[in-house]
């Protein structure tokens, strides 16, 4: 099975719990808690350490050696929780006791959660900052390595929503600009936050329009259309990114064929962040399934892109290519977008006959 169809055969629960899994990894060692800790006994819940009491080595080994290696926390501790990790985070994701896999998962959800708090108040200064401290340590764990990104890429929901999309768009962002050889880290950090609060104009967007199932008469596309220049007014209301982090919030729907929206620019007008976010925000949408459509196969989405002449810059859509072929250091000159297909077939699975 290949890491992107490792993805399409995951899903996620989103019903909200009485009480949560946590890992014990993500305990640090003296930490005083905010939240109450359970564990489950005779399928009961059981209060097993109190809030604002550290968290001690000696309490870890207790737990390791009746073999408990997963606690729970109370649902309505879940924002304190949060709080917890993403000060913790950078901590976390460098632990070499924790898996590779859990420290993917830990990043992922910690994002999700982040933004459906900005989602829900993006005015809130506090939360644009949450958002920028994310992104750095989103990227403190994607320098680890290729395998790092393939773990976060495995475990990334294909059931589509606005707050799994953005970390997404985020993610494969972020990869893409070091796969197509930008390393400066202002660059890739700004790129980051922009990538992650992207689509934050949507949040002016009625949740009936968003979630109908039916196609949008033209009335209602042309108030998502709005979404980019309302994303632009609700981060200036904060003005807590840079400049350069504004432009894909901005131009993520332009196209390089002039039939983009809101301002049907070009590529010579459009910023590279704008360039980078427009390809990994295409394909992680045509990839999920959506409440209108199925989520197409990556091979698929990558051969639309491909057919839409001009729309996406041709070097960024060769460098995404091969950043999801099985090995990076494949990436060879080649010239033709037929022979970047091969390297999809290749990567996907997909024959020479079903490529044609």
């Amino acid at each position: 099975m290949t890491t992107l169809q490792a993805r399409f055969s995951s899903s996620s629960k989103s019903k909200q719990l009485p009480f949560v899994p946590i890992h014990l990894e993500t305990l640090r060692l003296d930490a005083v808690l905010d939240f109450d800790l359970y564990v489950k006994r005779d399928r009961q819940m059981t209060l097993y350490r109190g809030a604002d009491l550290p968290f001690t080595e000696q309490t870890q080994r207790k737990l390791l050696e009746n073999g408990v290696d997963v606690l729970f926390i109370a649902g309505a501790a879940s924002g304190a929780f949060q709080r917890y990790l993403e000060k913790n985070l950078d901590v976390i994701l460098a632990s070499p006791d924790l898996p590779a896999s859990k420290k993917a998962g830990i990043l992922y959800e910690s994002s999700k959660a982040l933004v459906e708090e900005v989602f829900a108040n993006p005015t809130y200064g506090e939360n644009i900052r949450r958002s920028k401290d994310l992104v750095s340590s989103t990227i403190s764990y994607l320098v680890q390595g290729r395998d790092a990104f393939i773990n976060l890429l495995k475990i990334t929901n294909v059931n589509y929503s606005t707050y799994s999309h953005s970390v997404n768009v985020c993610t494969l962002a972020l990869a893409l600009a070091n796969q197509a050889g930008y390393t400066d880290p202002k660059f890739i950090y700004d790129l980051g936050v922009g990538a992650l609060l992207h689509d934050v104009g949507k949040s002016k967007v009625s949740d009936r329009i968003l979630s109908k199932t039916s196609r949008l008469s033209l009335k209602e596309f042309e108030i998502v259309k709005r979404h980019p220049e309302w994303g632009i007014d609700i981060l200036r209301s904060s003005n807590e990114i840079t400049e350069e982090s504004y432009f894909p919030v901005l131009q993520h729907h332009e196209r390089g064929n002039r039939r983009g929206y809101p301002h049907s620019l070009d590529f010579s007008a459009t910023h590279i962040f704008s360039r980078i976010v427009a390809i990994v925000d295409s394909f992680d949408a045509m990839t999920s399934d959506r409440v209108y459509q199925a989520a197409m196969s990556p091979f698929d989405a990558l051969r639309v892109m491909y057919a839409e002449t001009d729309a996406y810059d041709p070097n960024l859509l060769r460098s995404f290519t091969v950043l999801l072929g099985p090995d990076s250091d494949q990436n060879s000159p080649k010239s033709e977008p037929e022979q970047d297909i091969e390297i999809v077939s290749d990567t996907f699975g997909v024959s020479n006959d079903e490529a044609c």
